[in-house]
């Protein structure tokens, strides 16, 4: 995917120094890698006195704090690096205002880098209570001050290369037992900033990022770990200069691409979807699909079922096209959802190969269809011969098949996972979990979701998606902006039912439908989503 003009309507940072990570932003969202966020800082440190950038961190911290962490003391618990120094400059401010504060170090004060030894030194003479804990008992549990309201995290910052361990690893472990709300400074401590892995790492409330957002705080562990994240540019340009290894997805990106509708048209103007599946005892994933779909705006939406006899109507939604699958209309269709409730058995795999050689509209290869691609290189080949455009909607496992390779290395780096089956399989892939990551085979940057929750976790919610996304394919959308779009508004539909106190727990695929409606017709009409 390219990499989207953000030099109009860039998003400021406010009074105090920070942004919030908008998932509605409108203007597009980038996020940086270490190597780059290094090269950020070195062209700043090249130009600015000495303790200038750690001066400014601490000072945004500080006021961030006073601004989010409820009232109460606060405990600051830095470790050896710069991002402990970071703490020590934000407690020091907040000390100097009359806030009740407290410095834990875990580290020898004479060992600290040179910023990091300026801001001990700053808060010894200001008078902020510290505490050397280097040597802490690891064998004990950490005996947290009574009346602490909080705890701020500086034990690690972003260049973490190998997970935490010893010391570090007990001191995660103690901050995530102690129950009490945890703020990050910059990252949360053993969370990888490129990809998201974090075990262990600190589970925090609110991350306070530096310079820019960093890919790992939004996909696998990110979002548990990082809670809501905030950007604090610390007086530098933003967005950097420097090229952005992924885009937070949001309507900034799709908005232009969304199916806009005219008073003249038509059910025909809107297209024709068709999504196949449903072999015995799977013909509700489908159903769900395909009401999705017109939920989503499809003009017409037919069902092909492998199960035999197919059912004849949709009580639910009677104006659905129920057929077996080879009386399909295939010559009127504008889309195919292939995959749900498929199955993999020699009648699933036969319908897959003739659908292959038919007319090469756009598809949508969801669950099933992606097992038989993975099992049978003769399908892989039928499909790259079809010169359909085509998007995949691997969960991890699938992706892993896919592949050739362990759960373990889809989930170690999932942008690379996906931008690597992008090009393997030269089609748009929607990674999905915990922050989905989309990739297209150009090569460009990929883009990380920041909508949805748990609530997703239960099944039907991947035919729902698988849904949507025919529906904007059929209404003509690029695979690309379908990709985002759909996933955006899929994880938008489930934020809305938990912020209406339905879900997390118990959210049905099915109950997607109607917010996802209200969120495609707010974009549609410009009025926010």
């Amino acid at each position: 995917m390219s990499l989207p003009d953000s030099s109009n309507a860039a998003p400021q940072a406010n009074g105090d120094g920070w942004l919030a990570l908008d998932a509605a932003s409108p203007a597009p969202v980038p996020l940086y890698d270490v190597p780059a966020i290094r090269r950020i800082e070195q062209a700043a440190l090249a130009q600015l006195p000495a303790f200038t950038l750690m001066s400014r961190a601490g000072a945004t911290a500080a006021r961030w704090l006073a601004h989010h962490a409820s009232s109460g003391p606060l405990l600051f618990v830095a470790g050896t690096g710069n991002n402990g120094g970071d703490a020590l400059v934000a407690a020091t401010q907040l000390h100097g205002t009359g806030r009740a504060v407290q410095v834990w170090l875990a580290a020898e004060p004479d060992r600290l880098p040179a910023d990091a030894a300026i801001a001990w030194q700053q808060a010894r003479a200001a008078g902020v209570p510290v505490r050397v804990v280097a040597t802490m008992d690891t064998s004990q549990d950490v005996d947290w001050p009574a009346d602490t309201a909080a705890i701020v995290d500086g034990l690690l910052g972003i260049g973490l290369n190998r997970p935490a361990g010893g010391a570090m690893a007990w001191w995660i472990e103690q901050v995530n037992r102690s129950a009490l709300p945890v703020f990050a400074l910059d990252i949360p401590s053993g969370l990888f900033a490129d990809t998201g892995a974090g075990v262990p790492a600190i589970r925090a409330q609110r991350t306070l990022s530096f310079i820019a957002a960093k890919p790992g705080l939004l996909t696998l562990d990110g979002r548990d770990c990082a809670g809501t994240v905030d950007i604090a540019p610390i007086g530098l340009d933003y967005p950097p200069a420097e090229a952005p290894v992924a885009m937070v997805n949001g309507p900034a990106l799709f908005n232009a691409a969304l199916p806009r509708r005219h008073h003249a048209s038509n059910k025909g103007t809107h297209g024709s979807l068709a999504i196949i599946g449903g072999n015995l005892g799977m013909t509700g994933a489908p159903l769900l699909g395909a009401r999705a779909a017109q939920y989503l705006g499809a003009g017409k939406v037919h069902i092909g079922f492998l199960a035999q006899p197919a059912p004849l109507v949709d009580s639910q939604h009677p104006e659905l096209m129920l057929h077996p699958v080879d009386g399909l209309p295939l010559s009127s269709i504008s889309a195919l959802v292939i995959g749900p409730g498929m199955g993999t058995d020699a009648h699933a795999h036969r319908q897959f190969a003739r659908l292959l050689q038919g007319a090469p509209v756009p598809l949508v290869l969801d669950a099933d269809a992606l097992n038989l691609l993975a099992a049978d290189p003769a399908l892989a080949g039928a499909l790259a011969a079809s010169g359909a455009p085509c998007v995949m909607t691997p969960h991890p496992l699938e992706a892993a098949r896919l592949m050739g390779a362990p759960v373990a290395e889809v989930q170690r780096d999932r942008p690379a996972a996906a931008a690597a089956l992008a090009t393997q399989w030269q089609a748009v892939v929607v990674l999905k979990g915990s922050g989905t990551v989309i990739a297209a085979p150009d090569g460009g940057v990929c883009t990380v979701n920041p909508t949805g929750s748990a609530a997703l976790a239960s099944a039907g919610t991947g035919d729902v998606l698988a849904g949507m996304l025919g529906a904007l394919l059929a209404q003509g959308m690029p695979p690309p902006a379908a990709a985002q779009a759909a996933v955006w508004i899929h994880g938008r539909a489930a934020d809305e039912l938990v912020a209406q106190g339905i879900g997390p727990a118990g959210v049905t695929a099915s109950e997607l439908y109607a917010p996802a409606r209200s969120v495609f017709n707010r974009l549609l009409a410009g009025t926010g989503a």
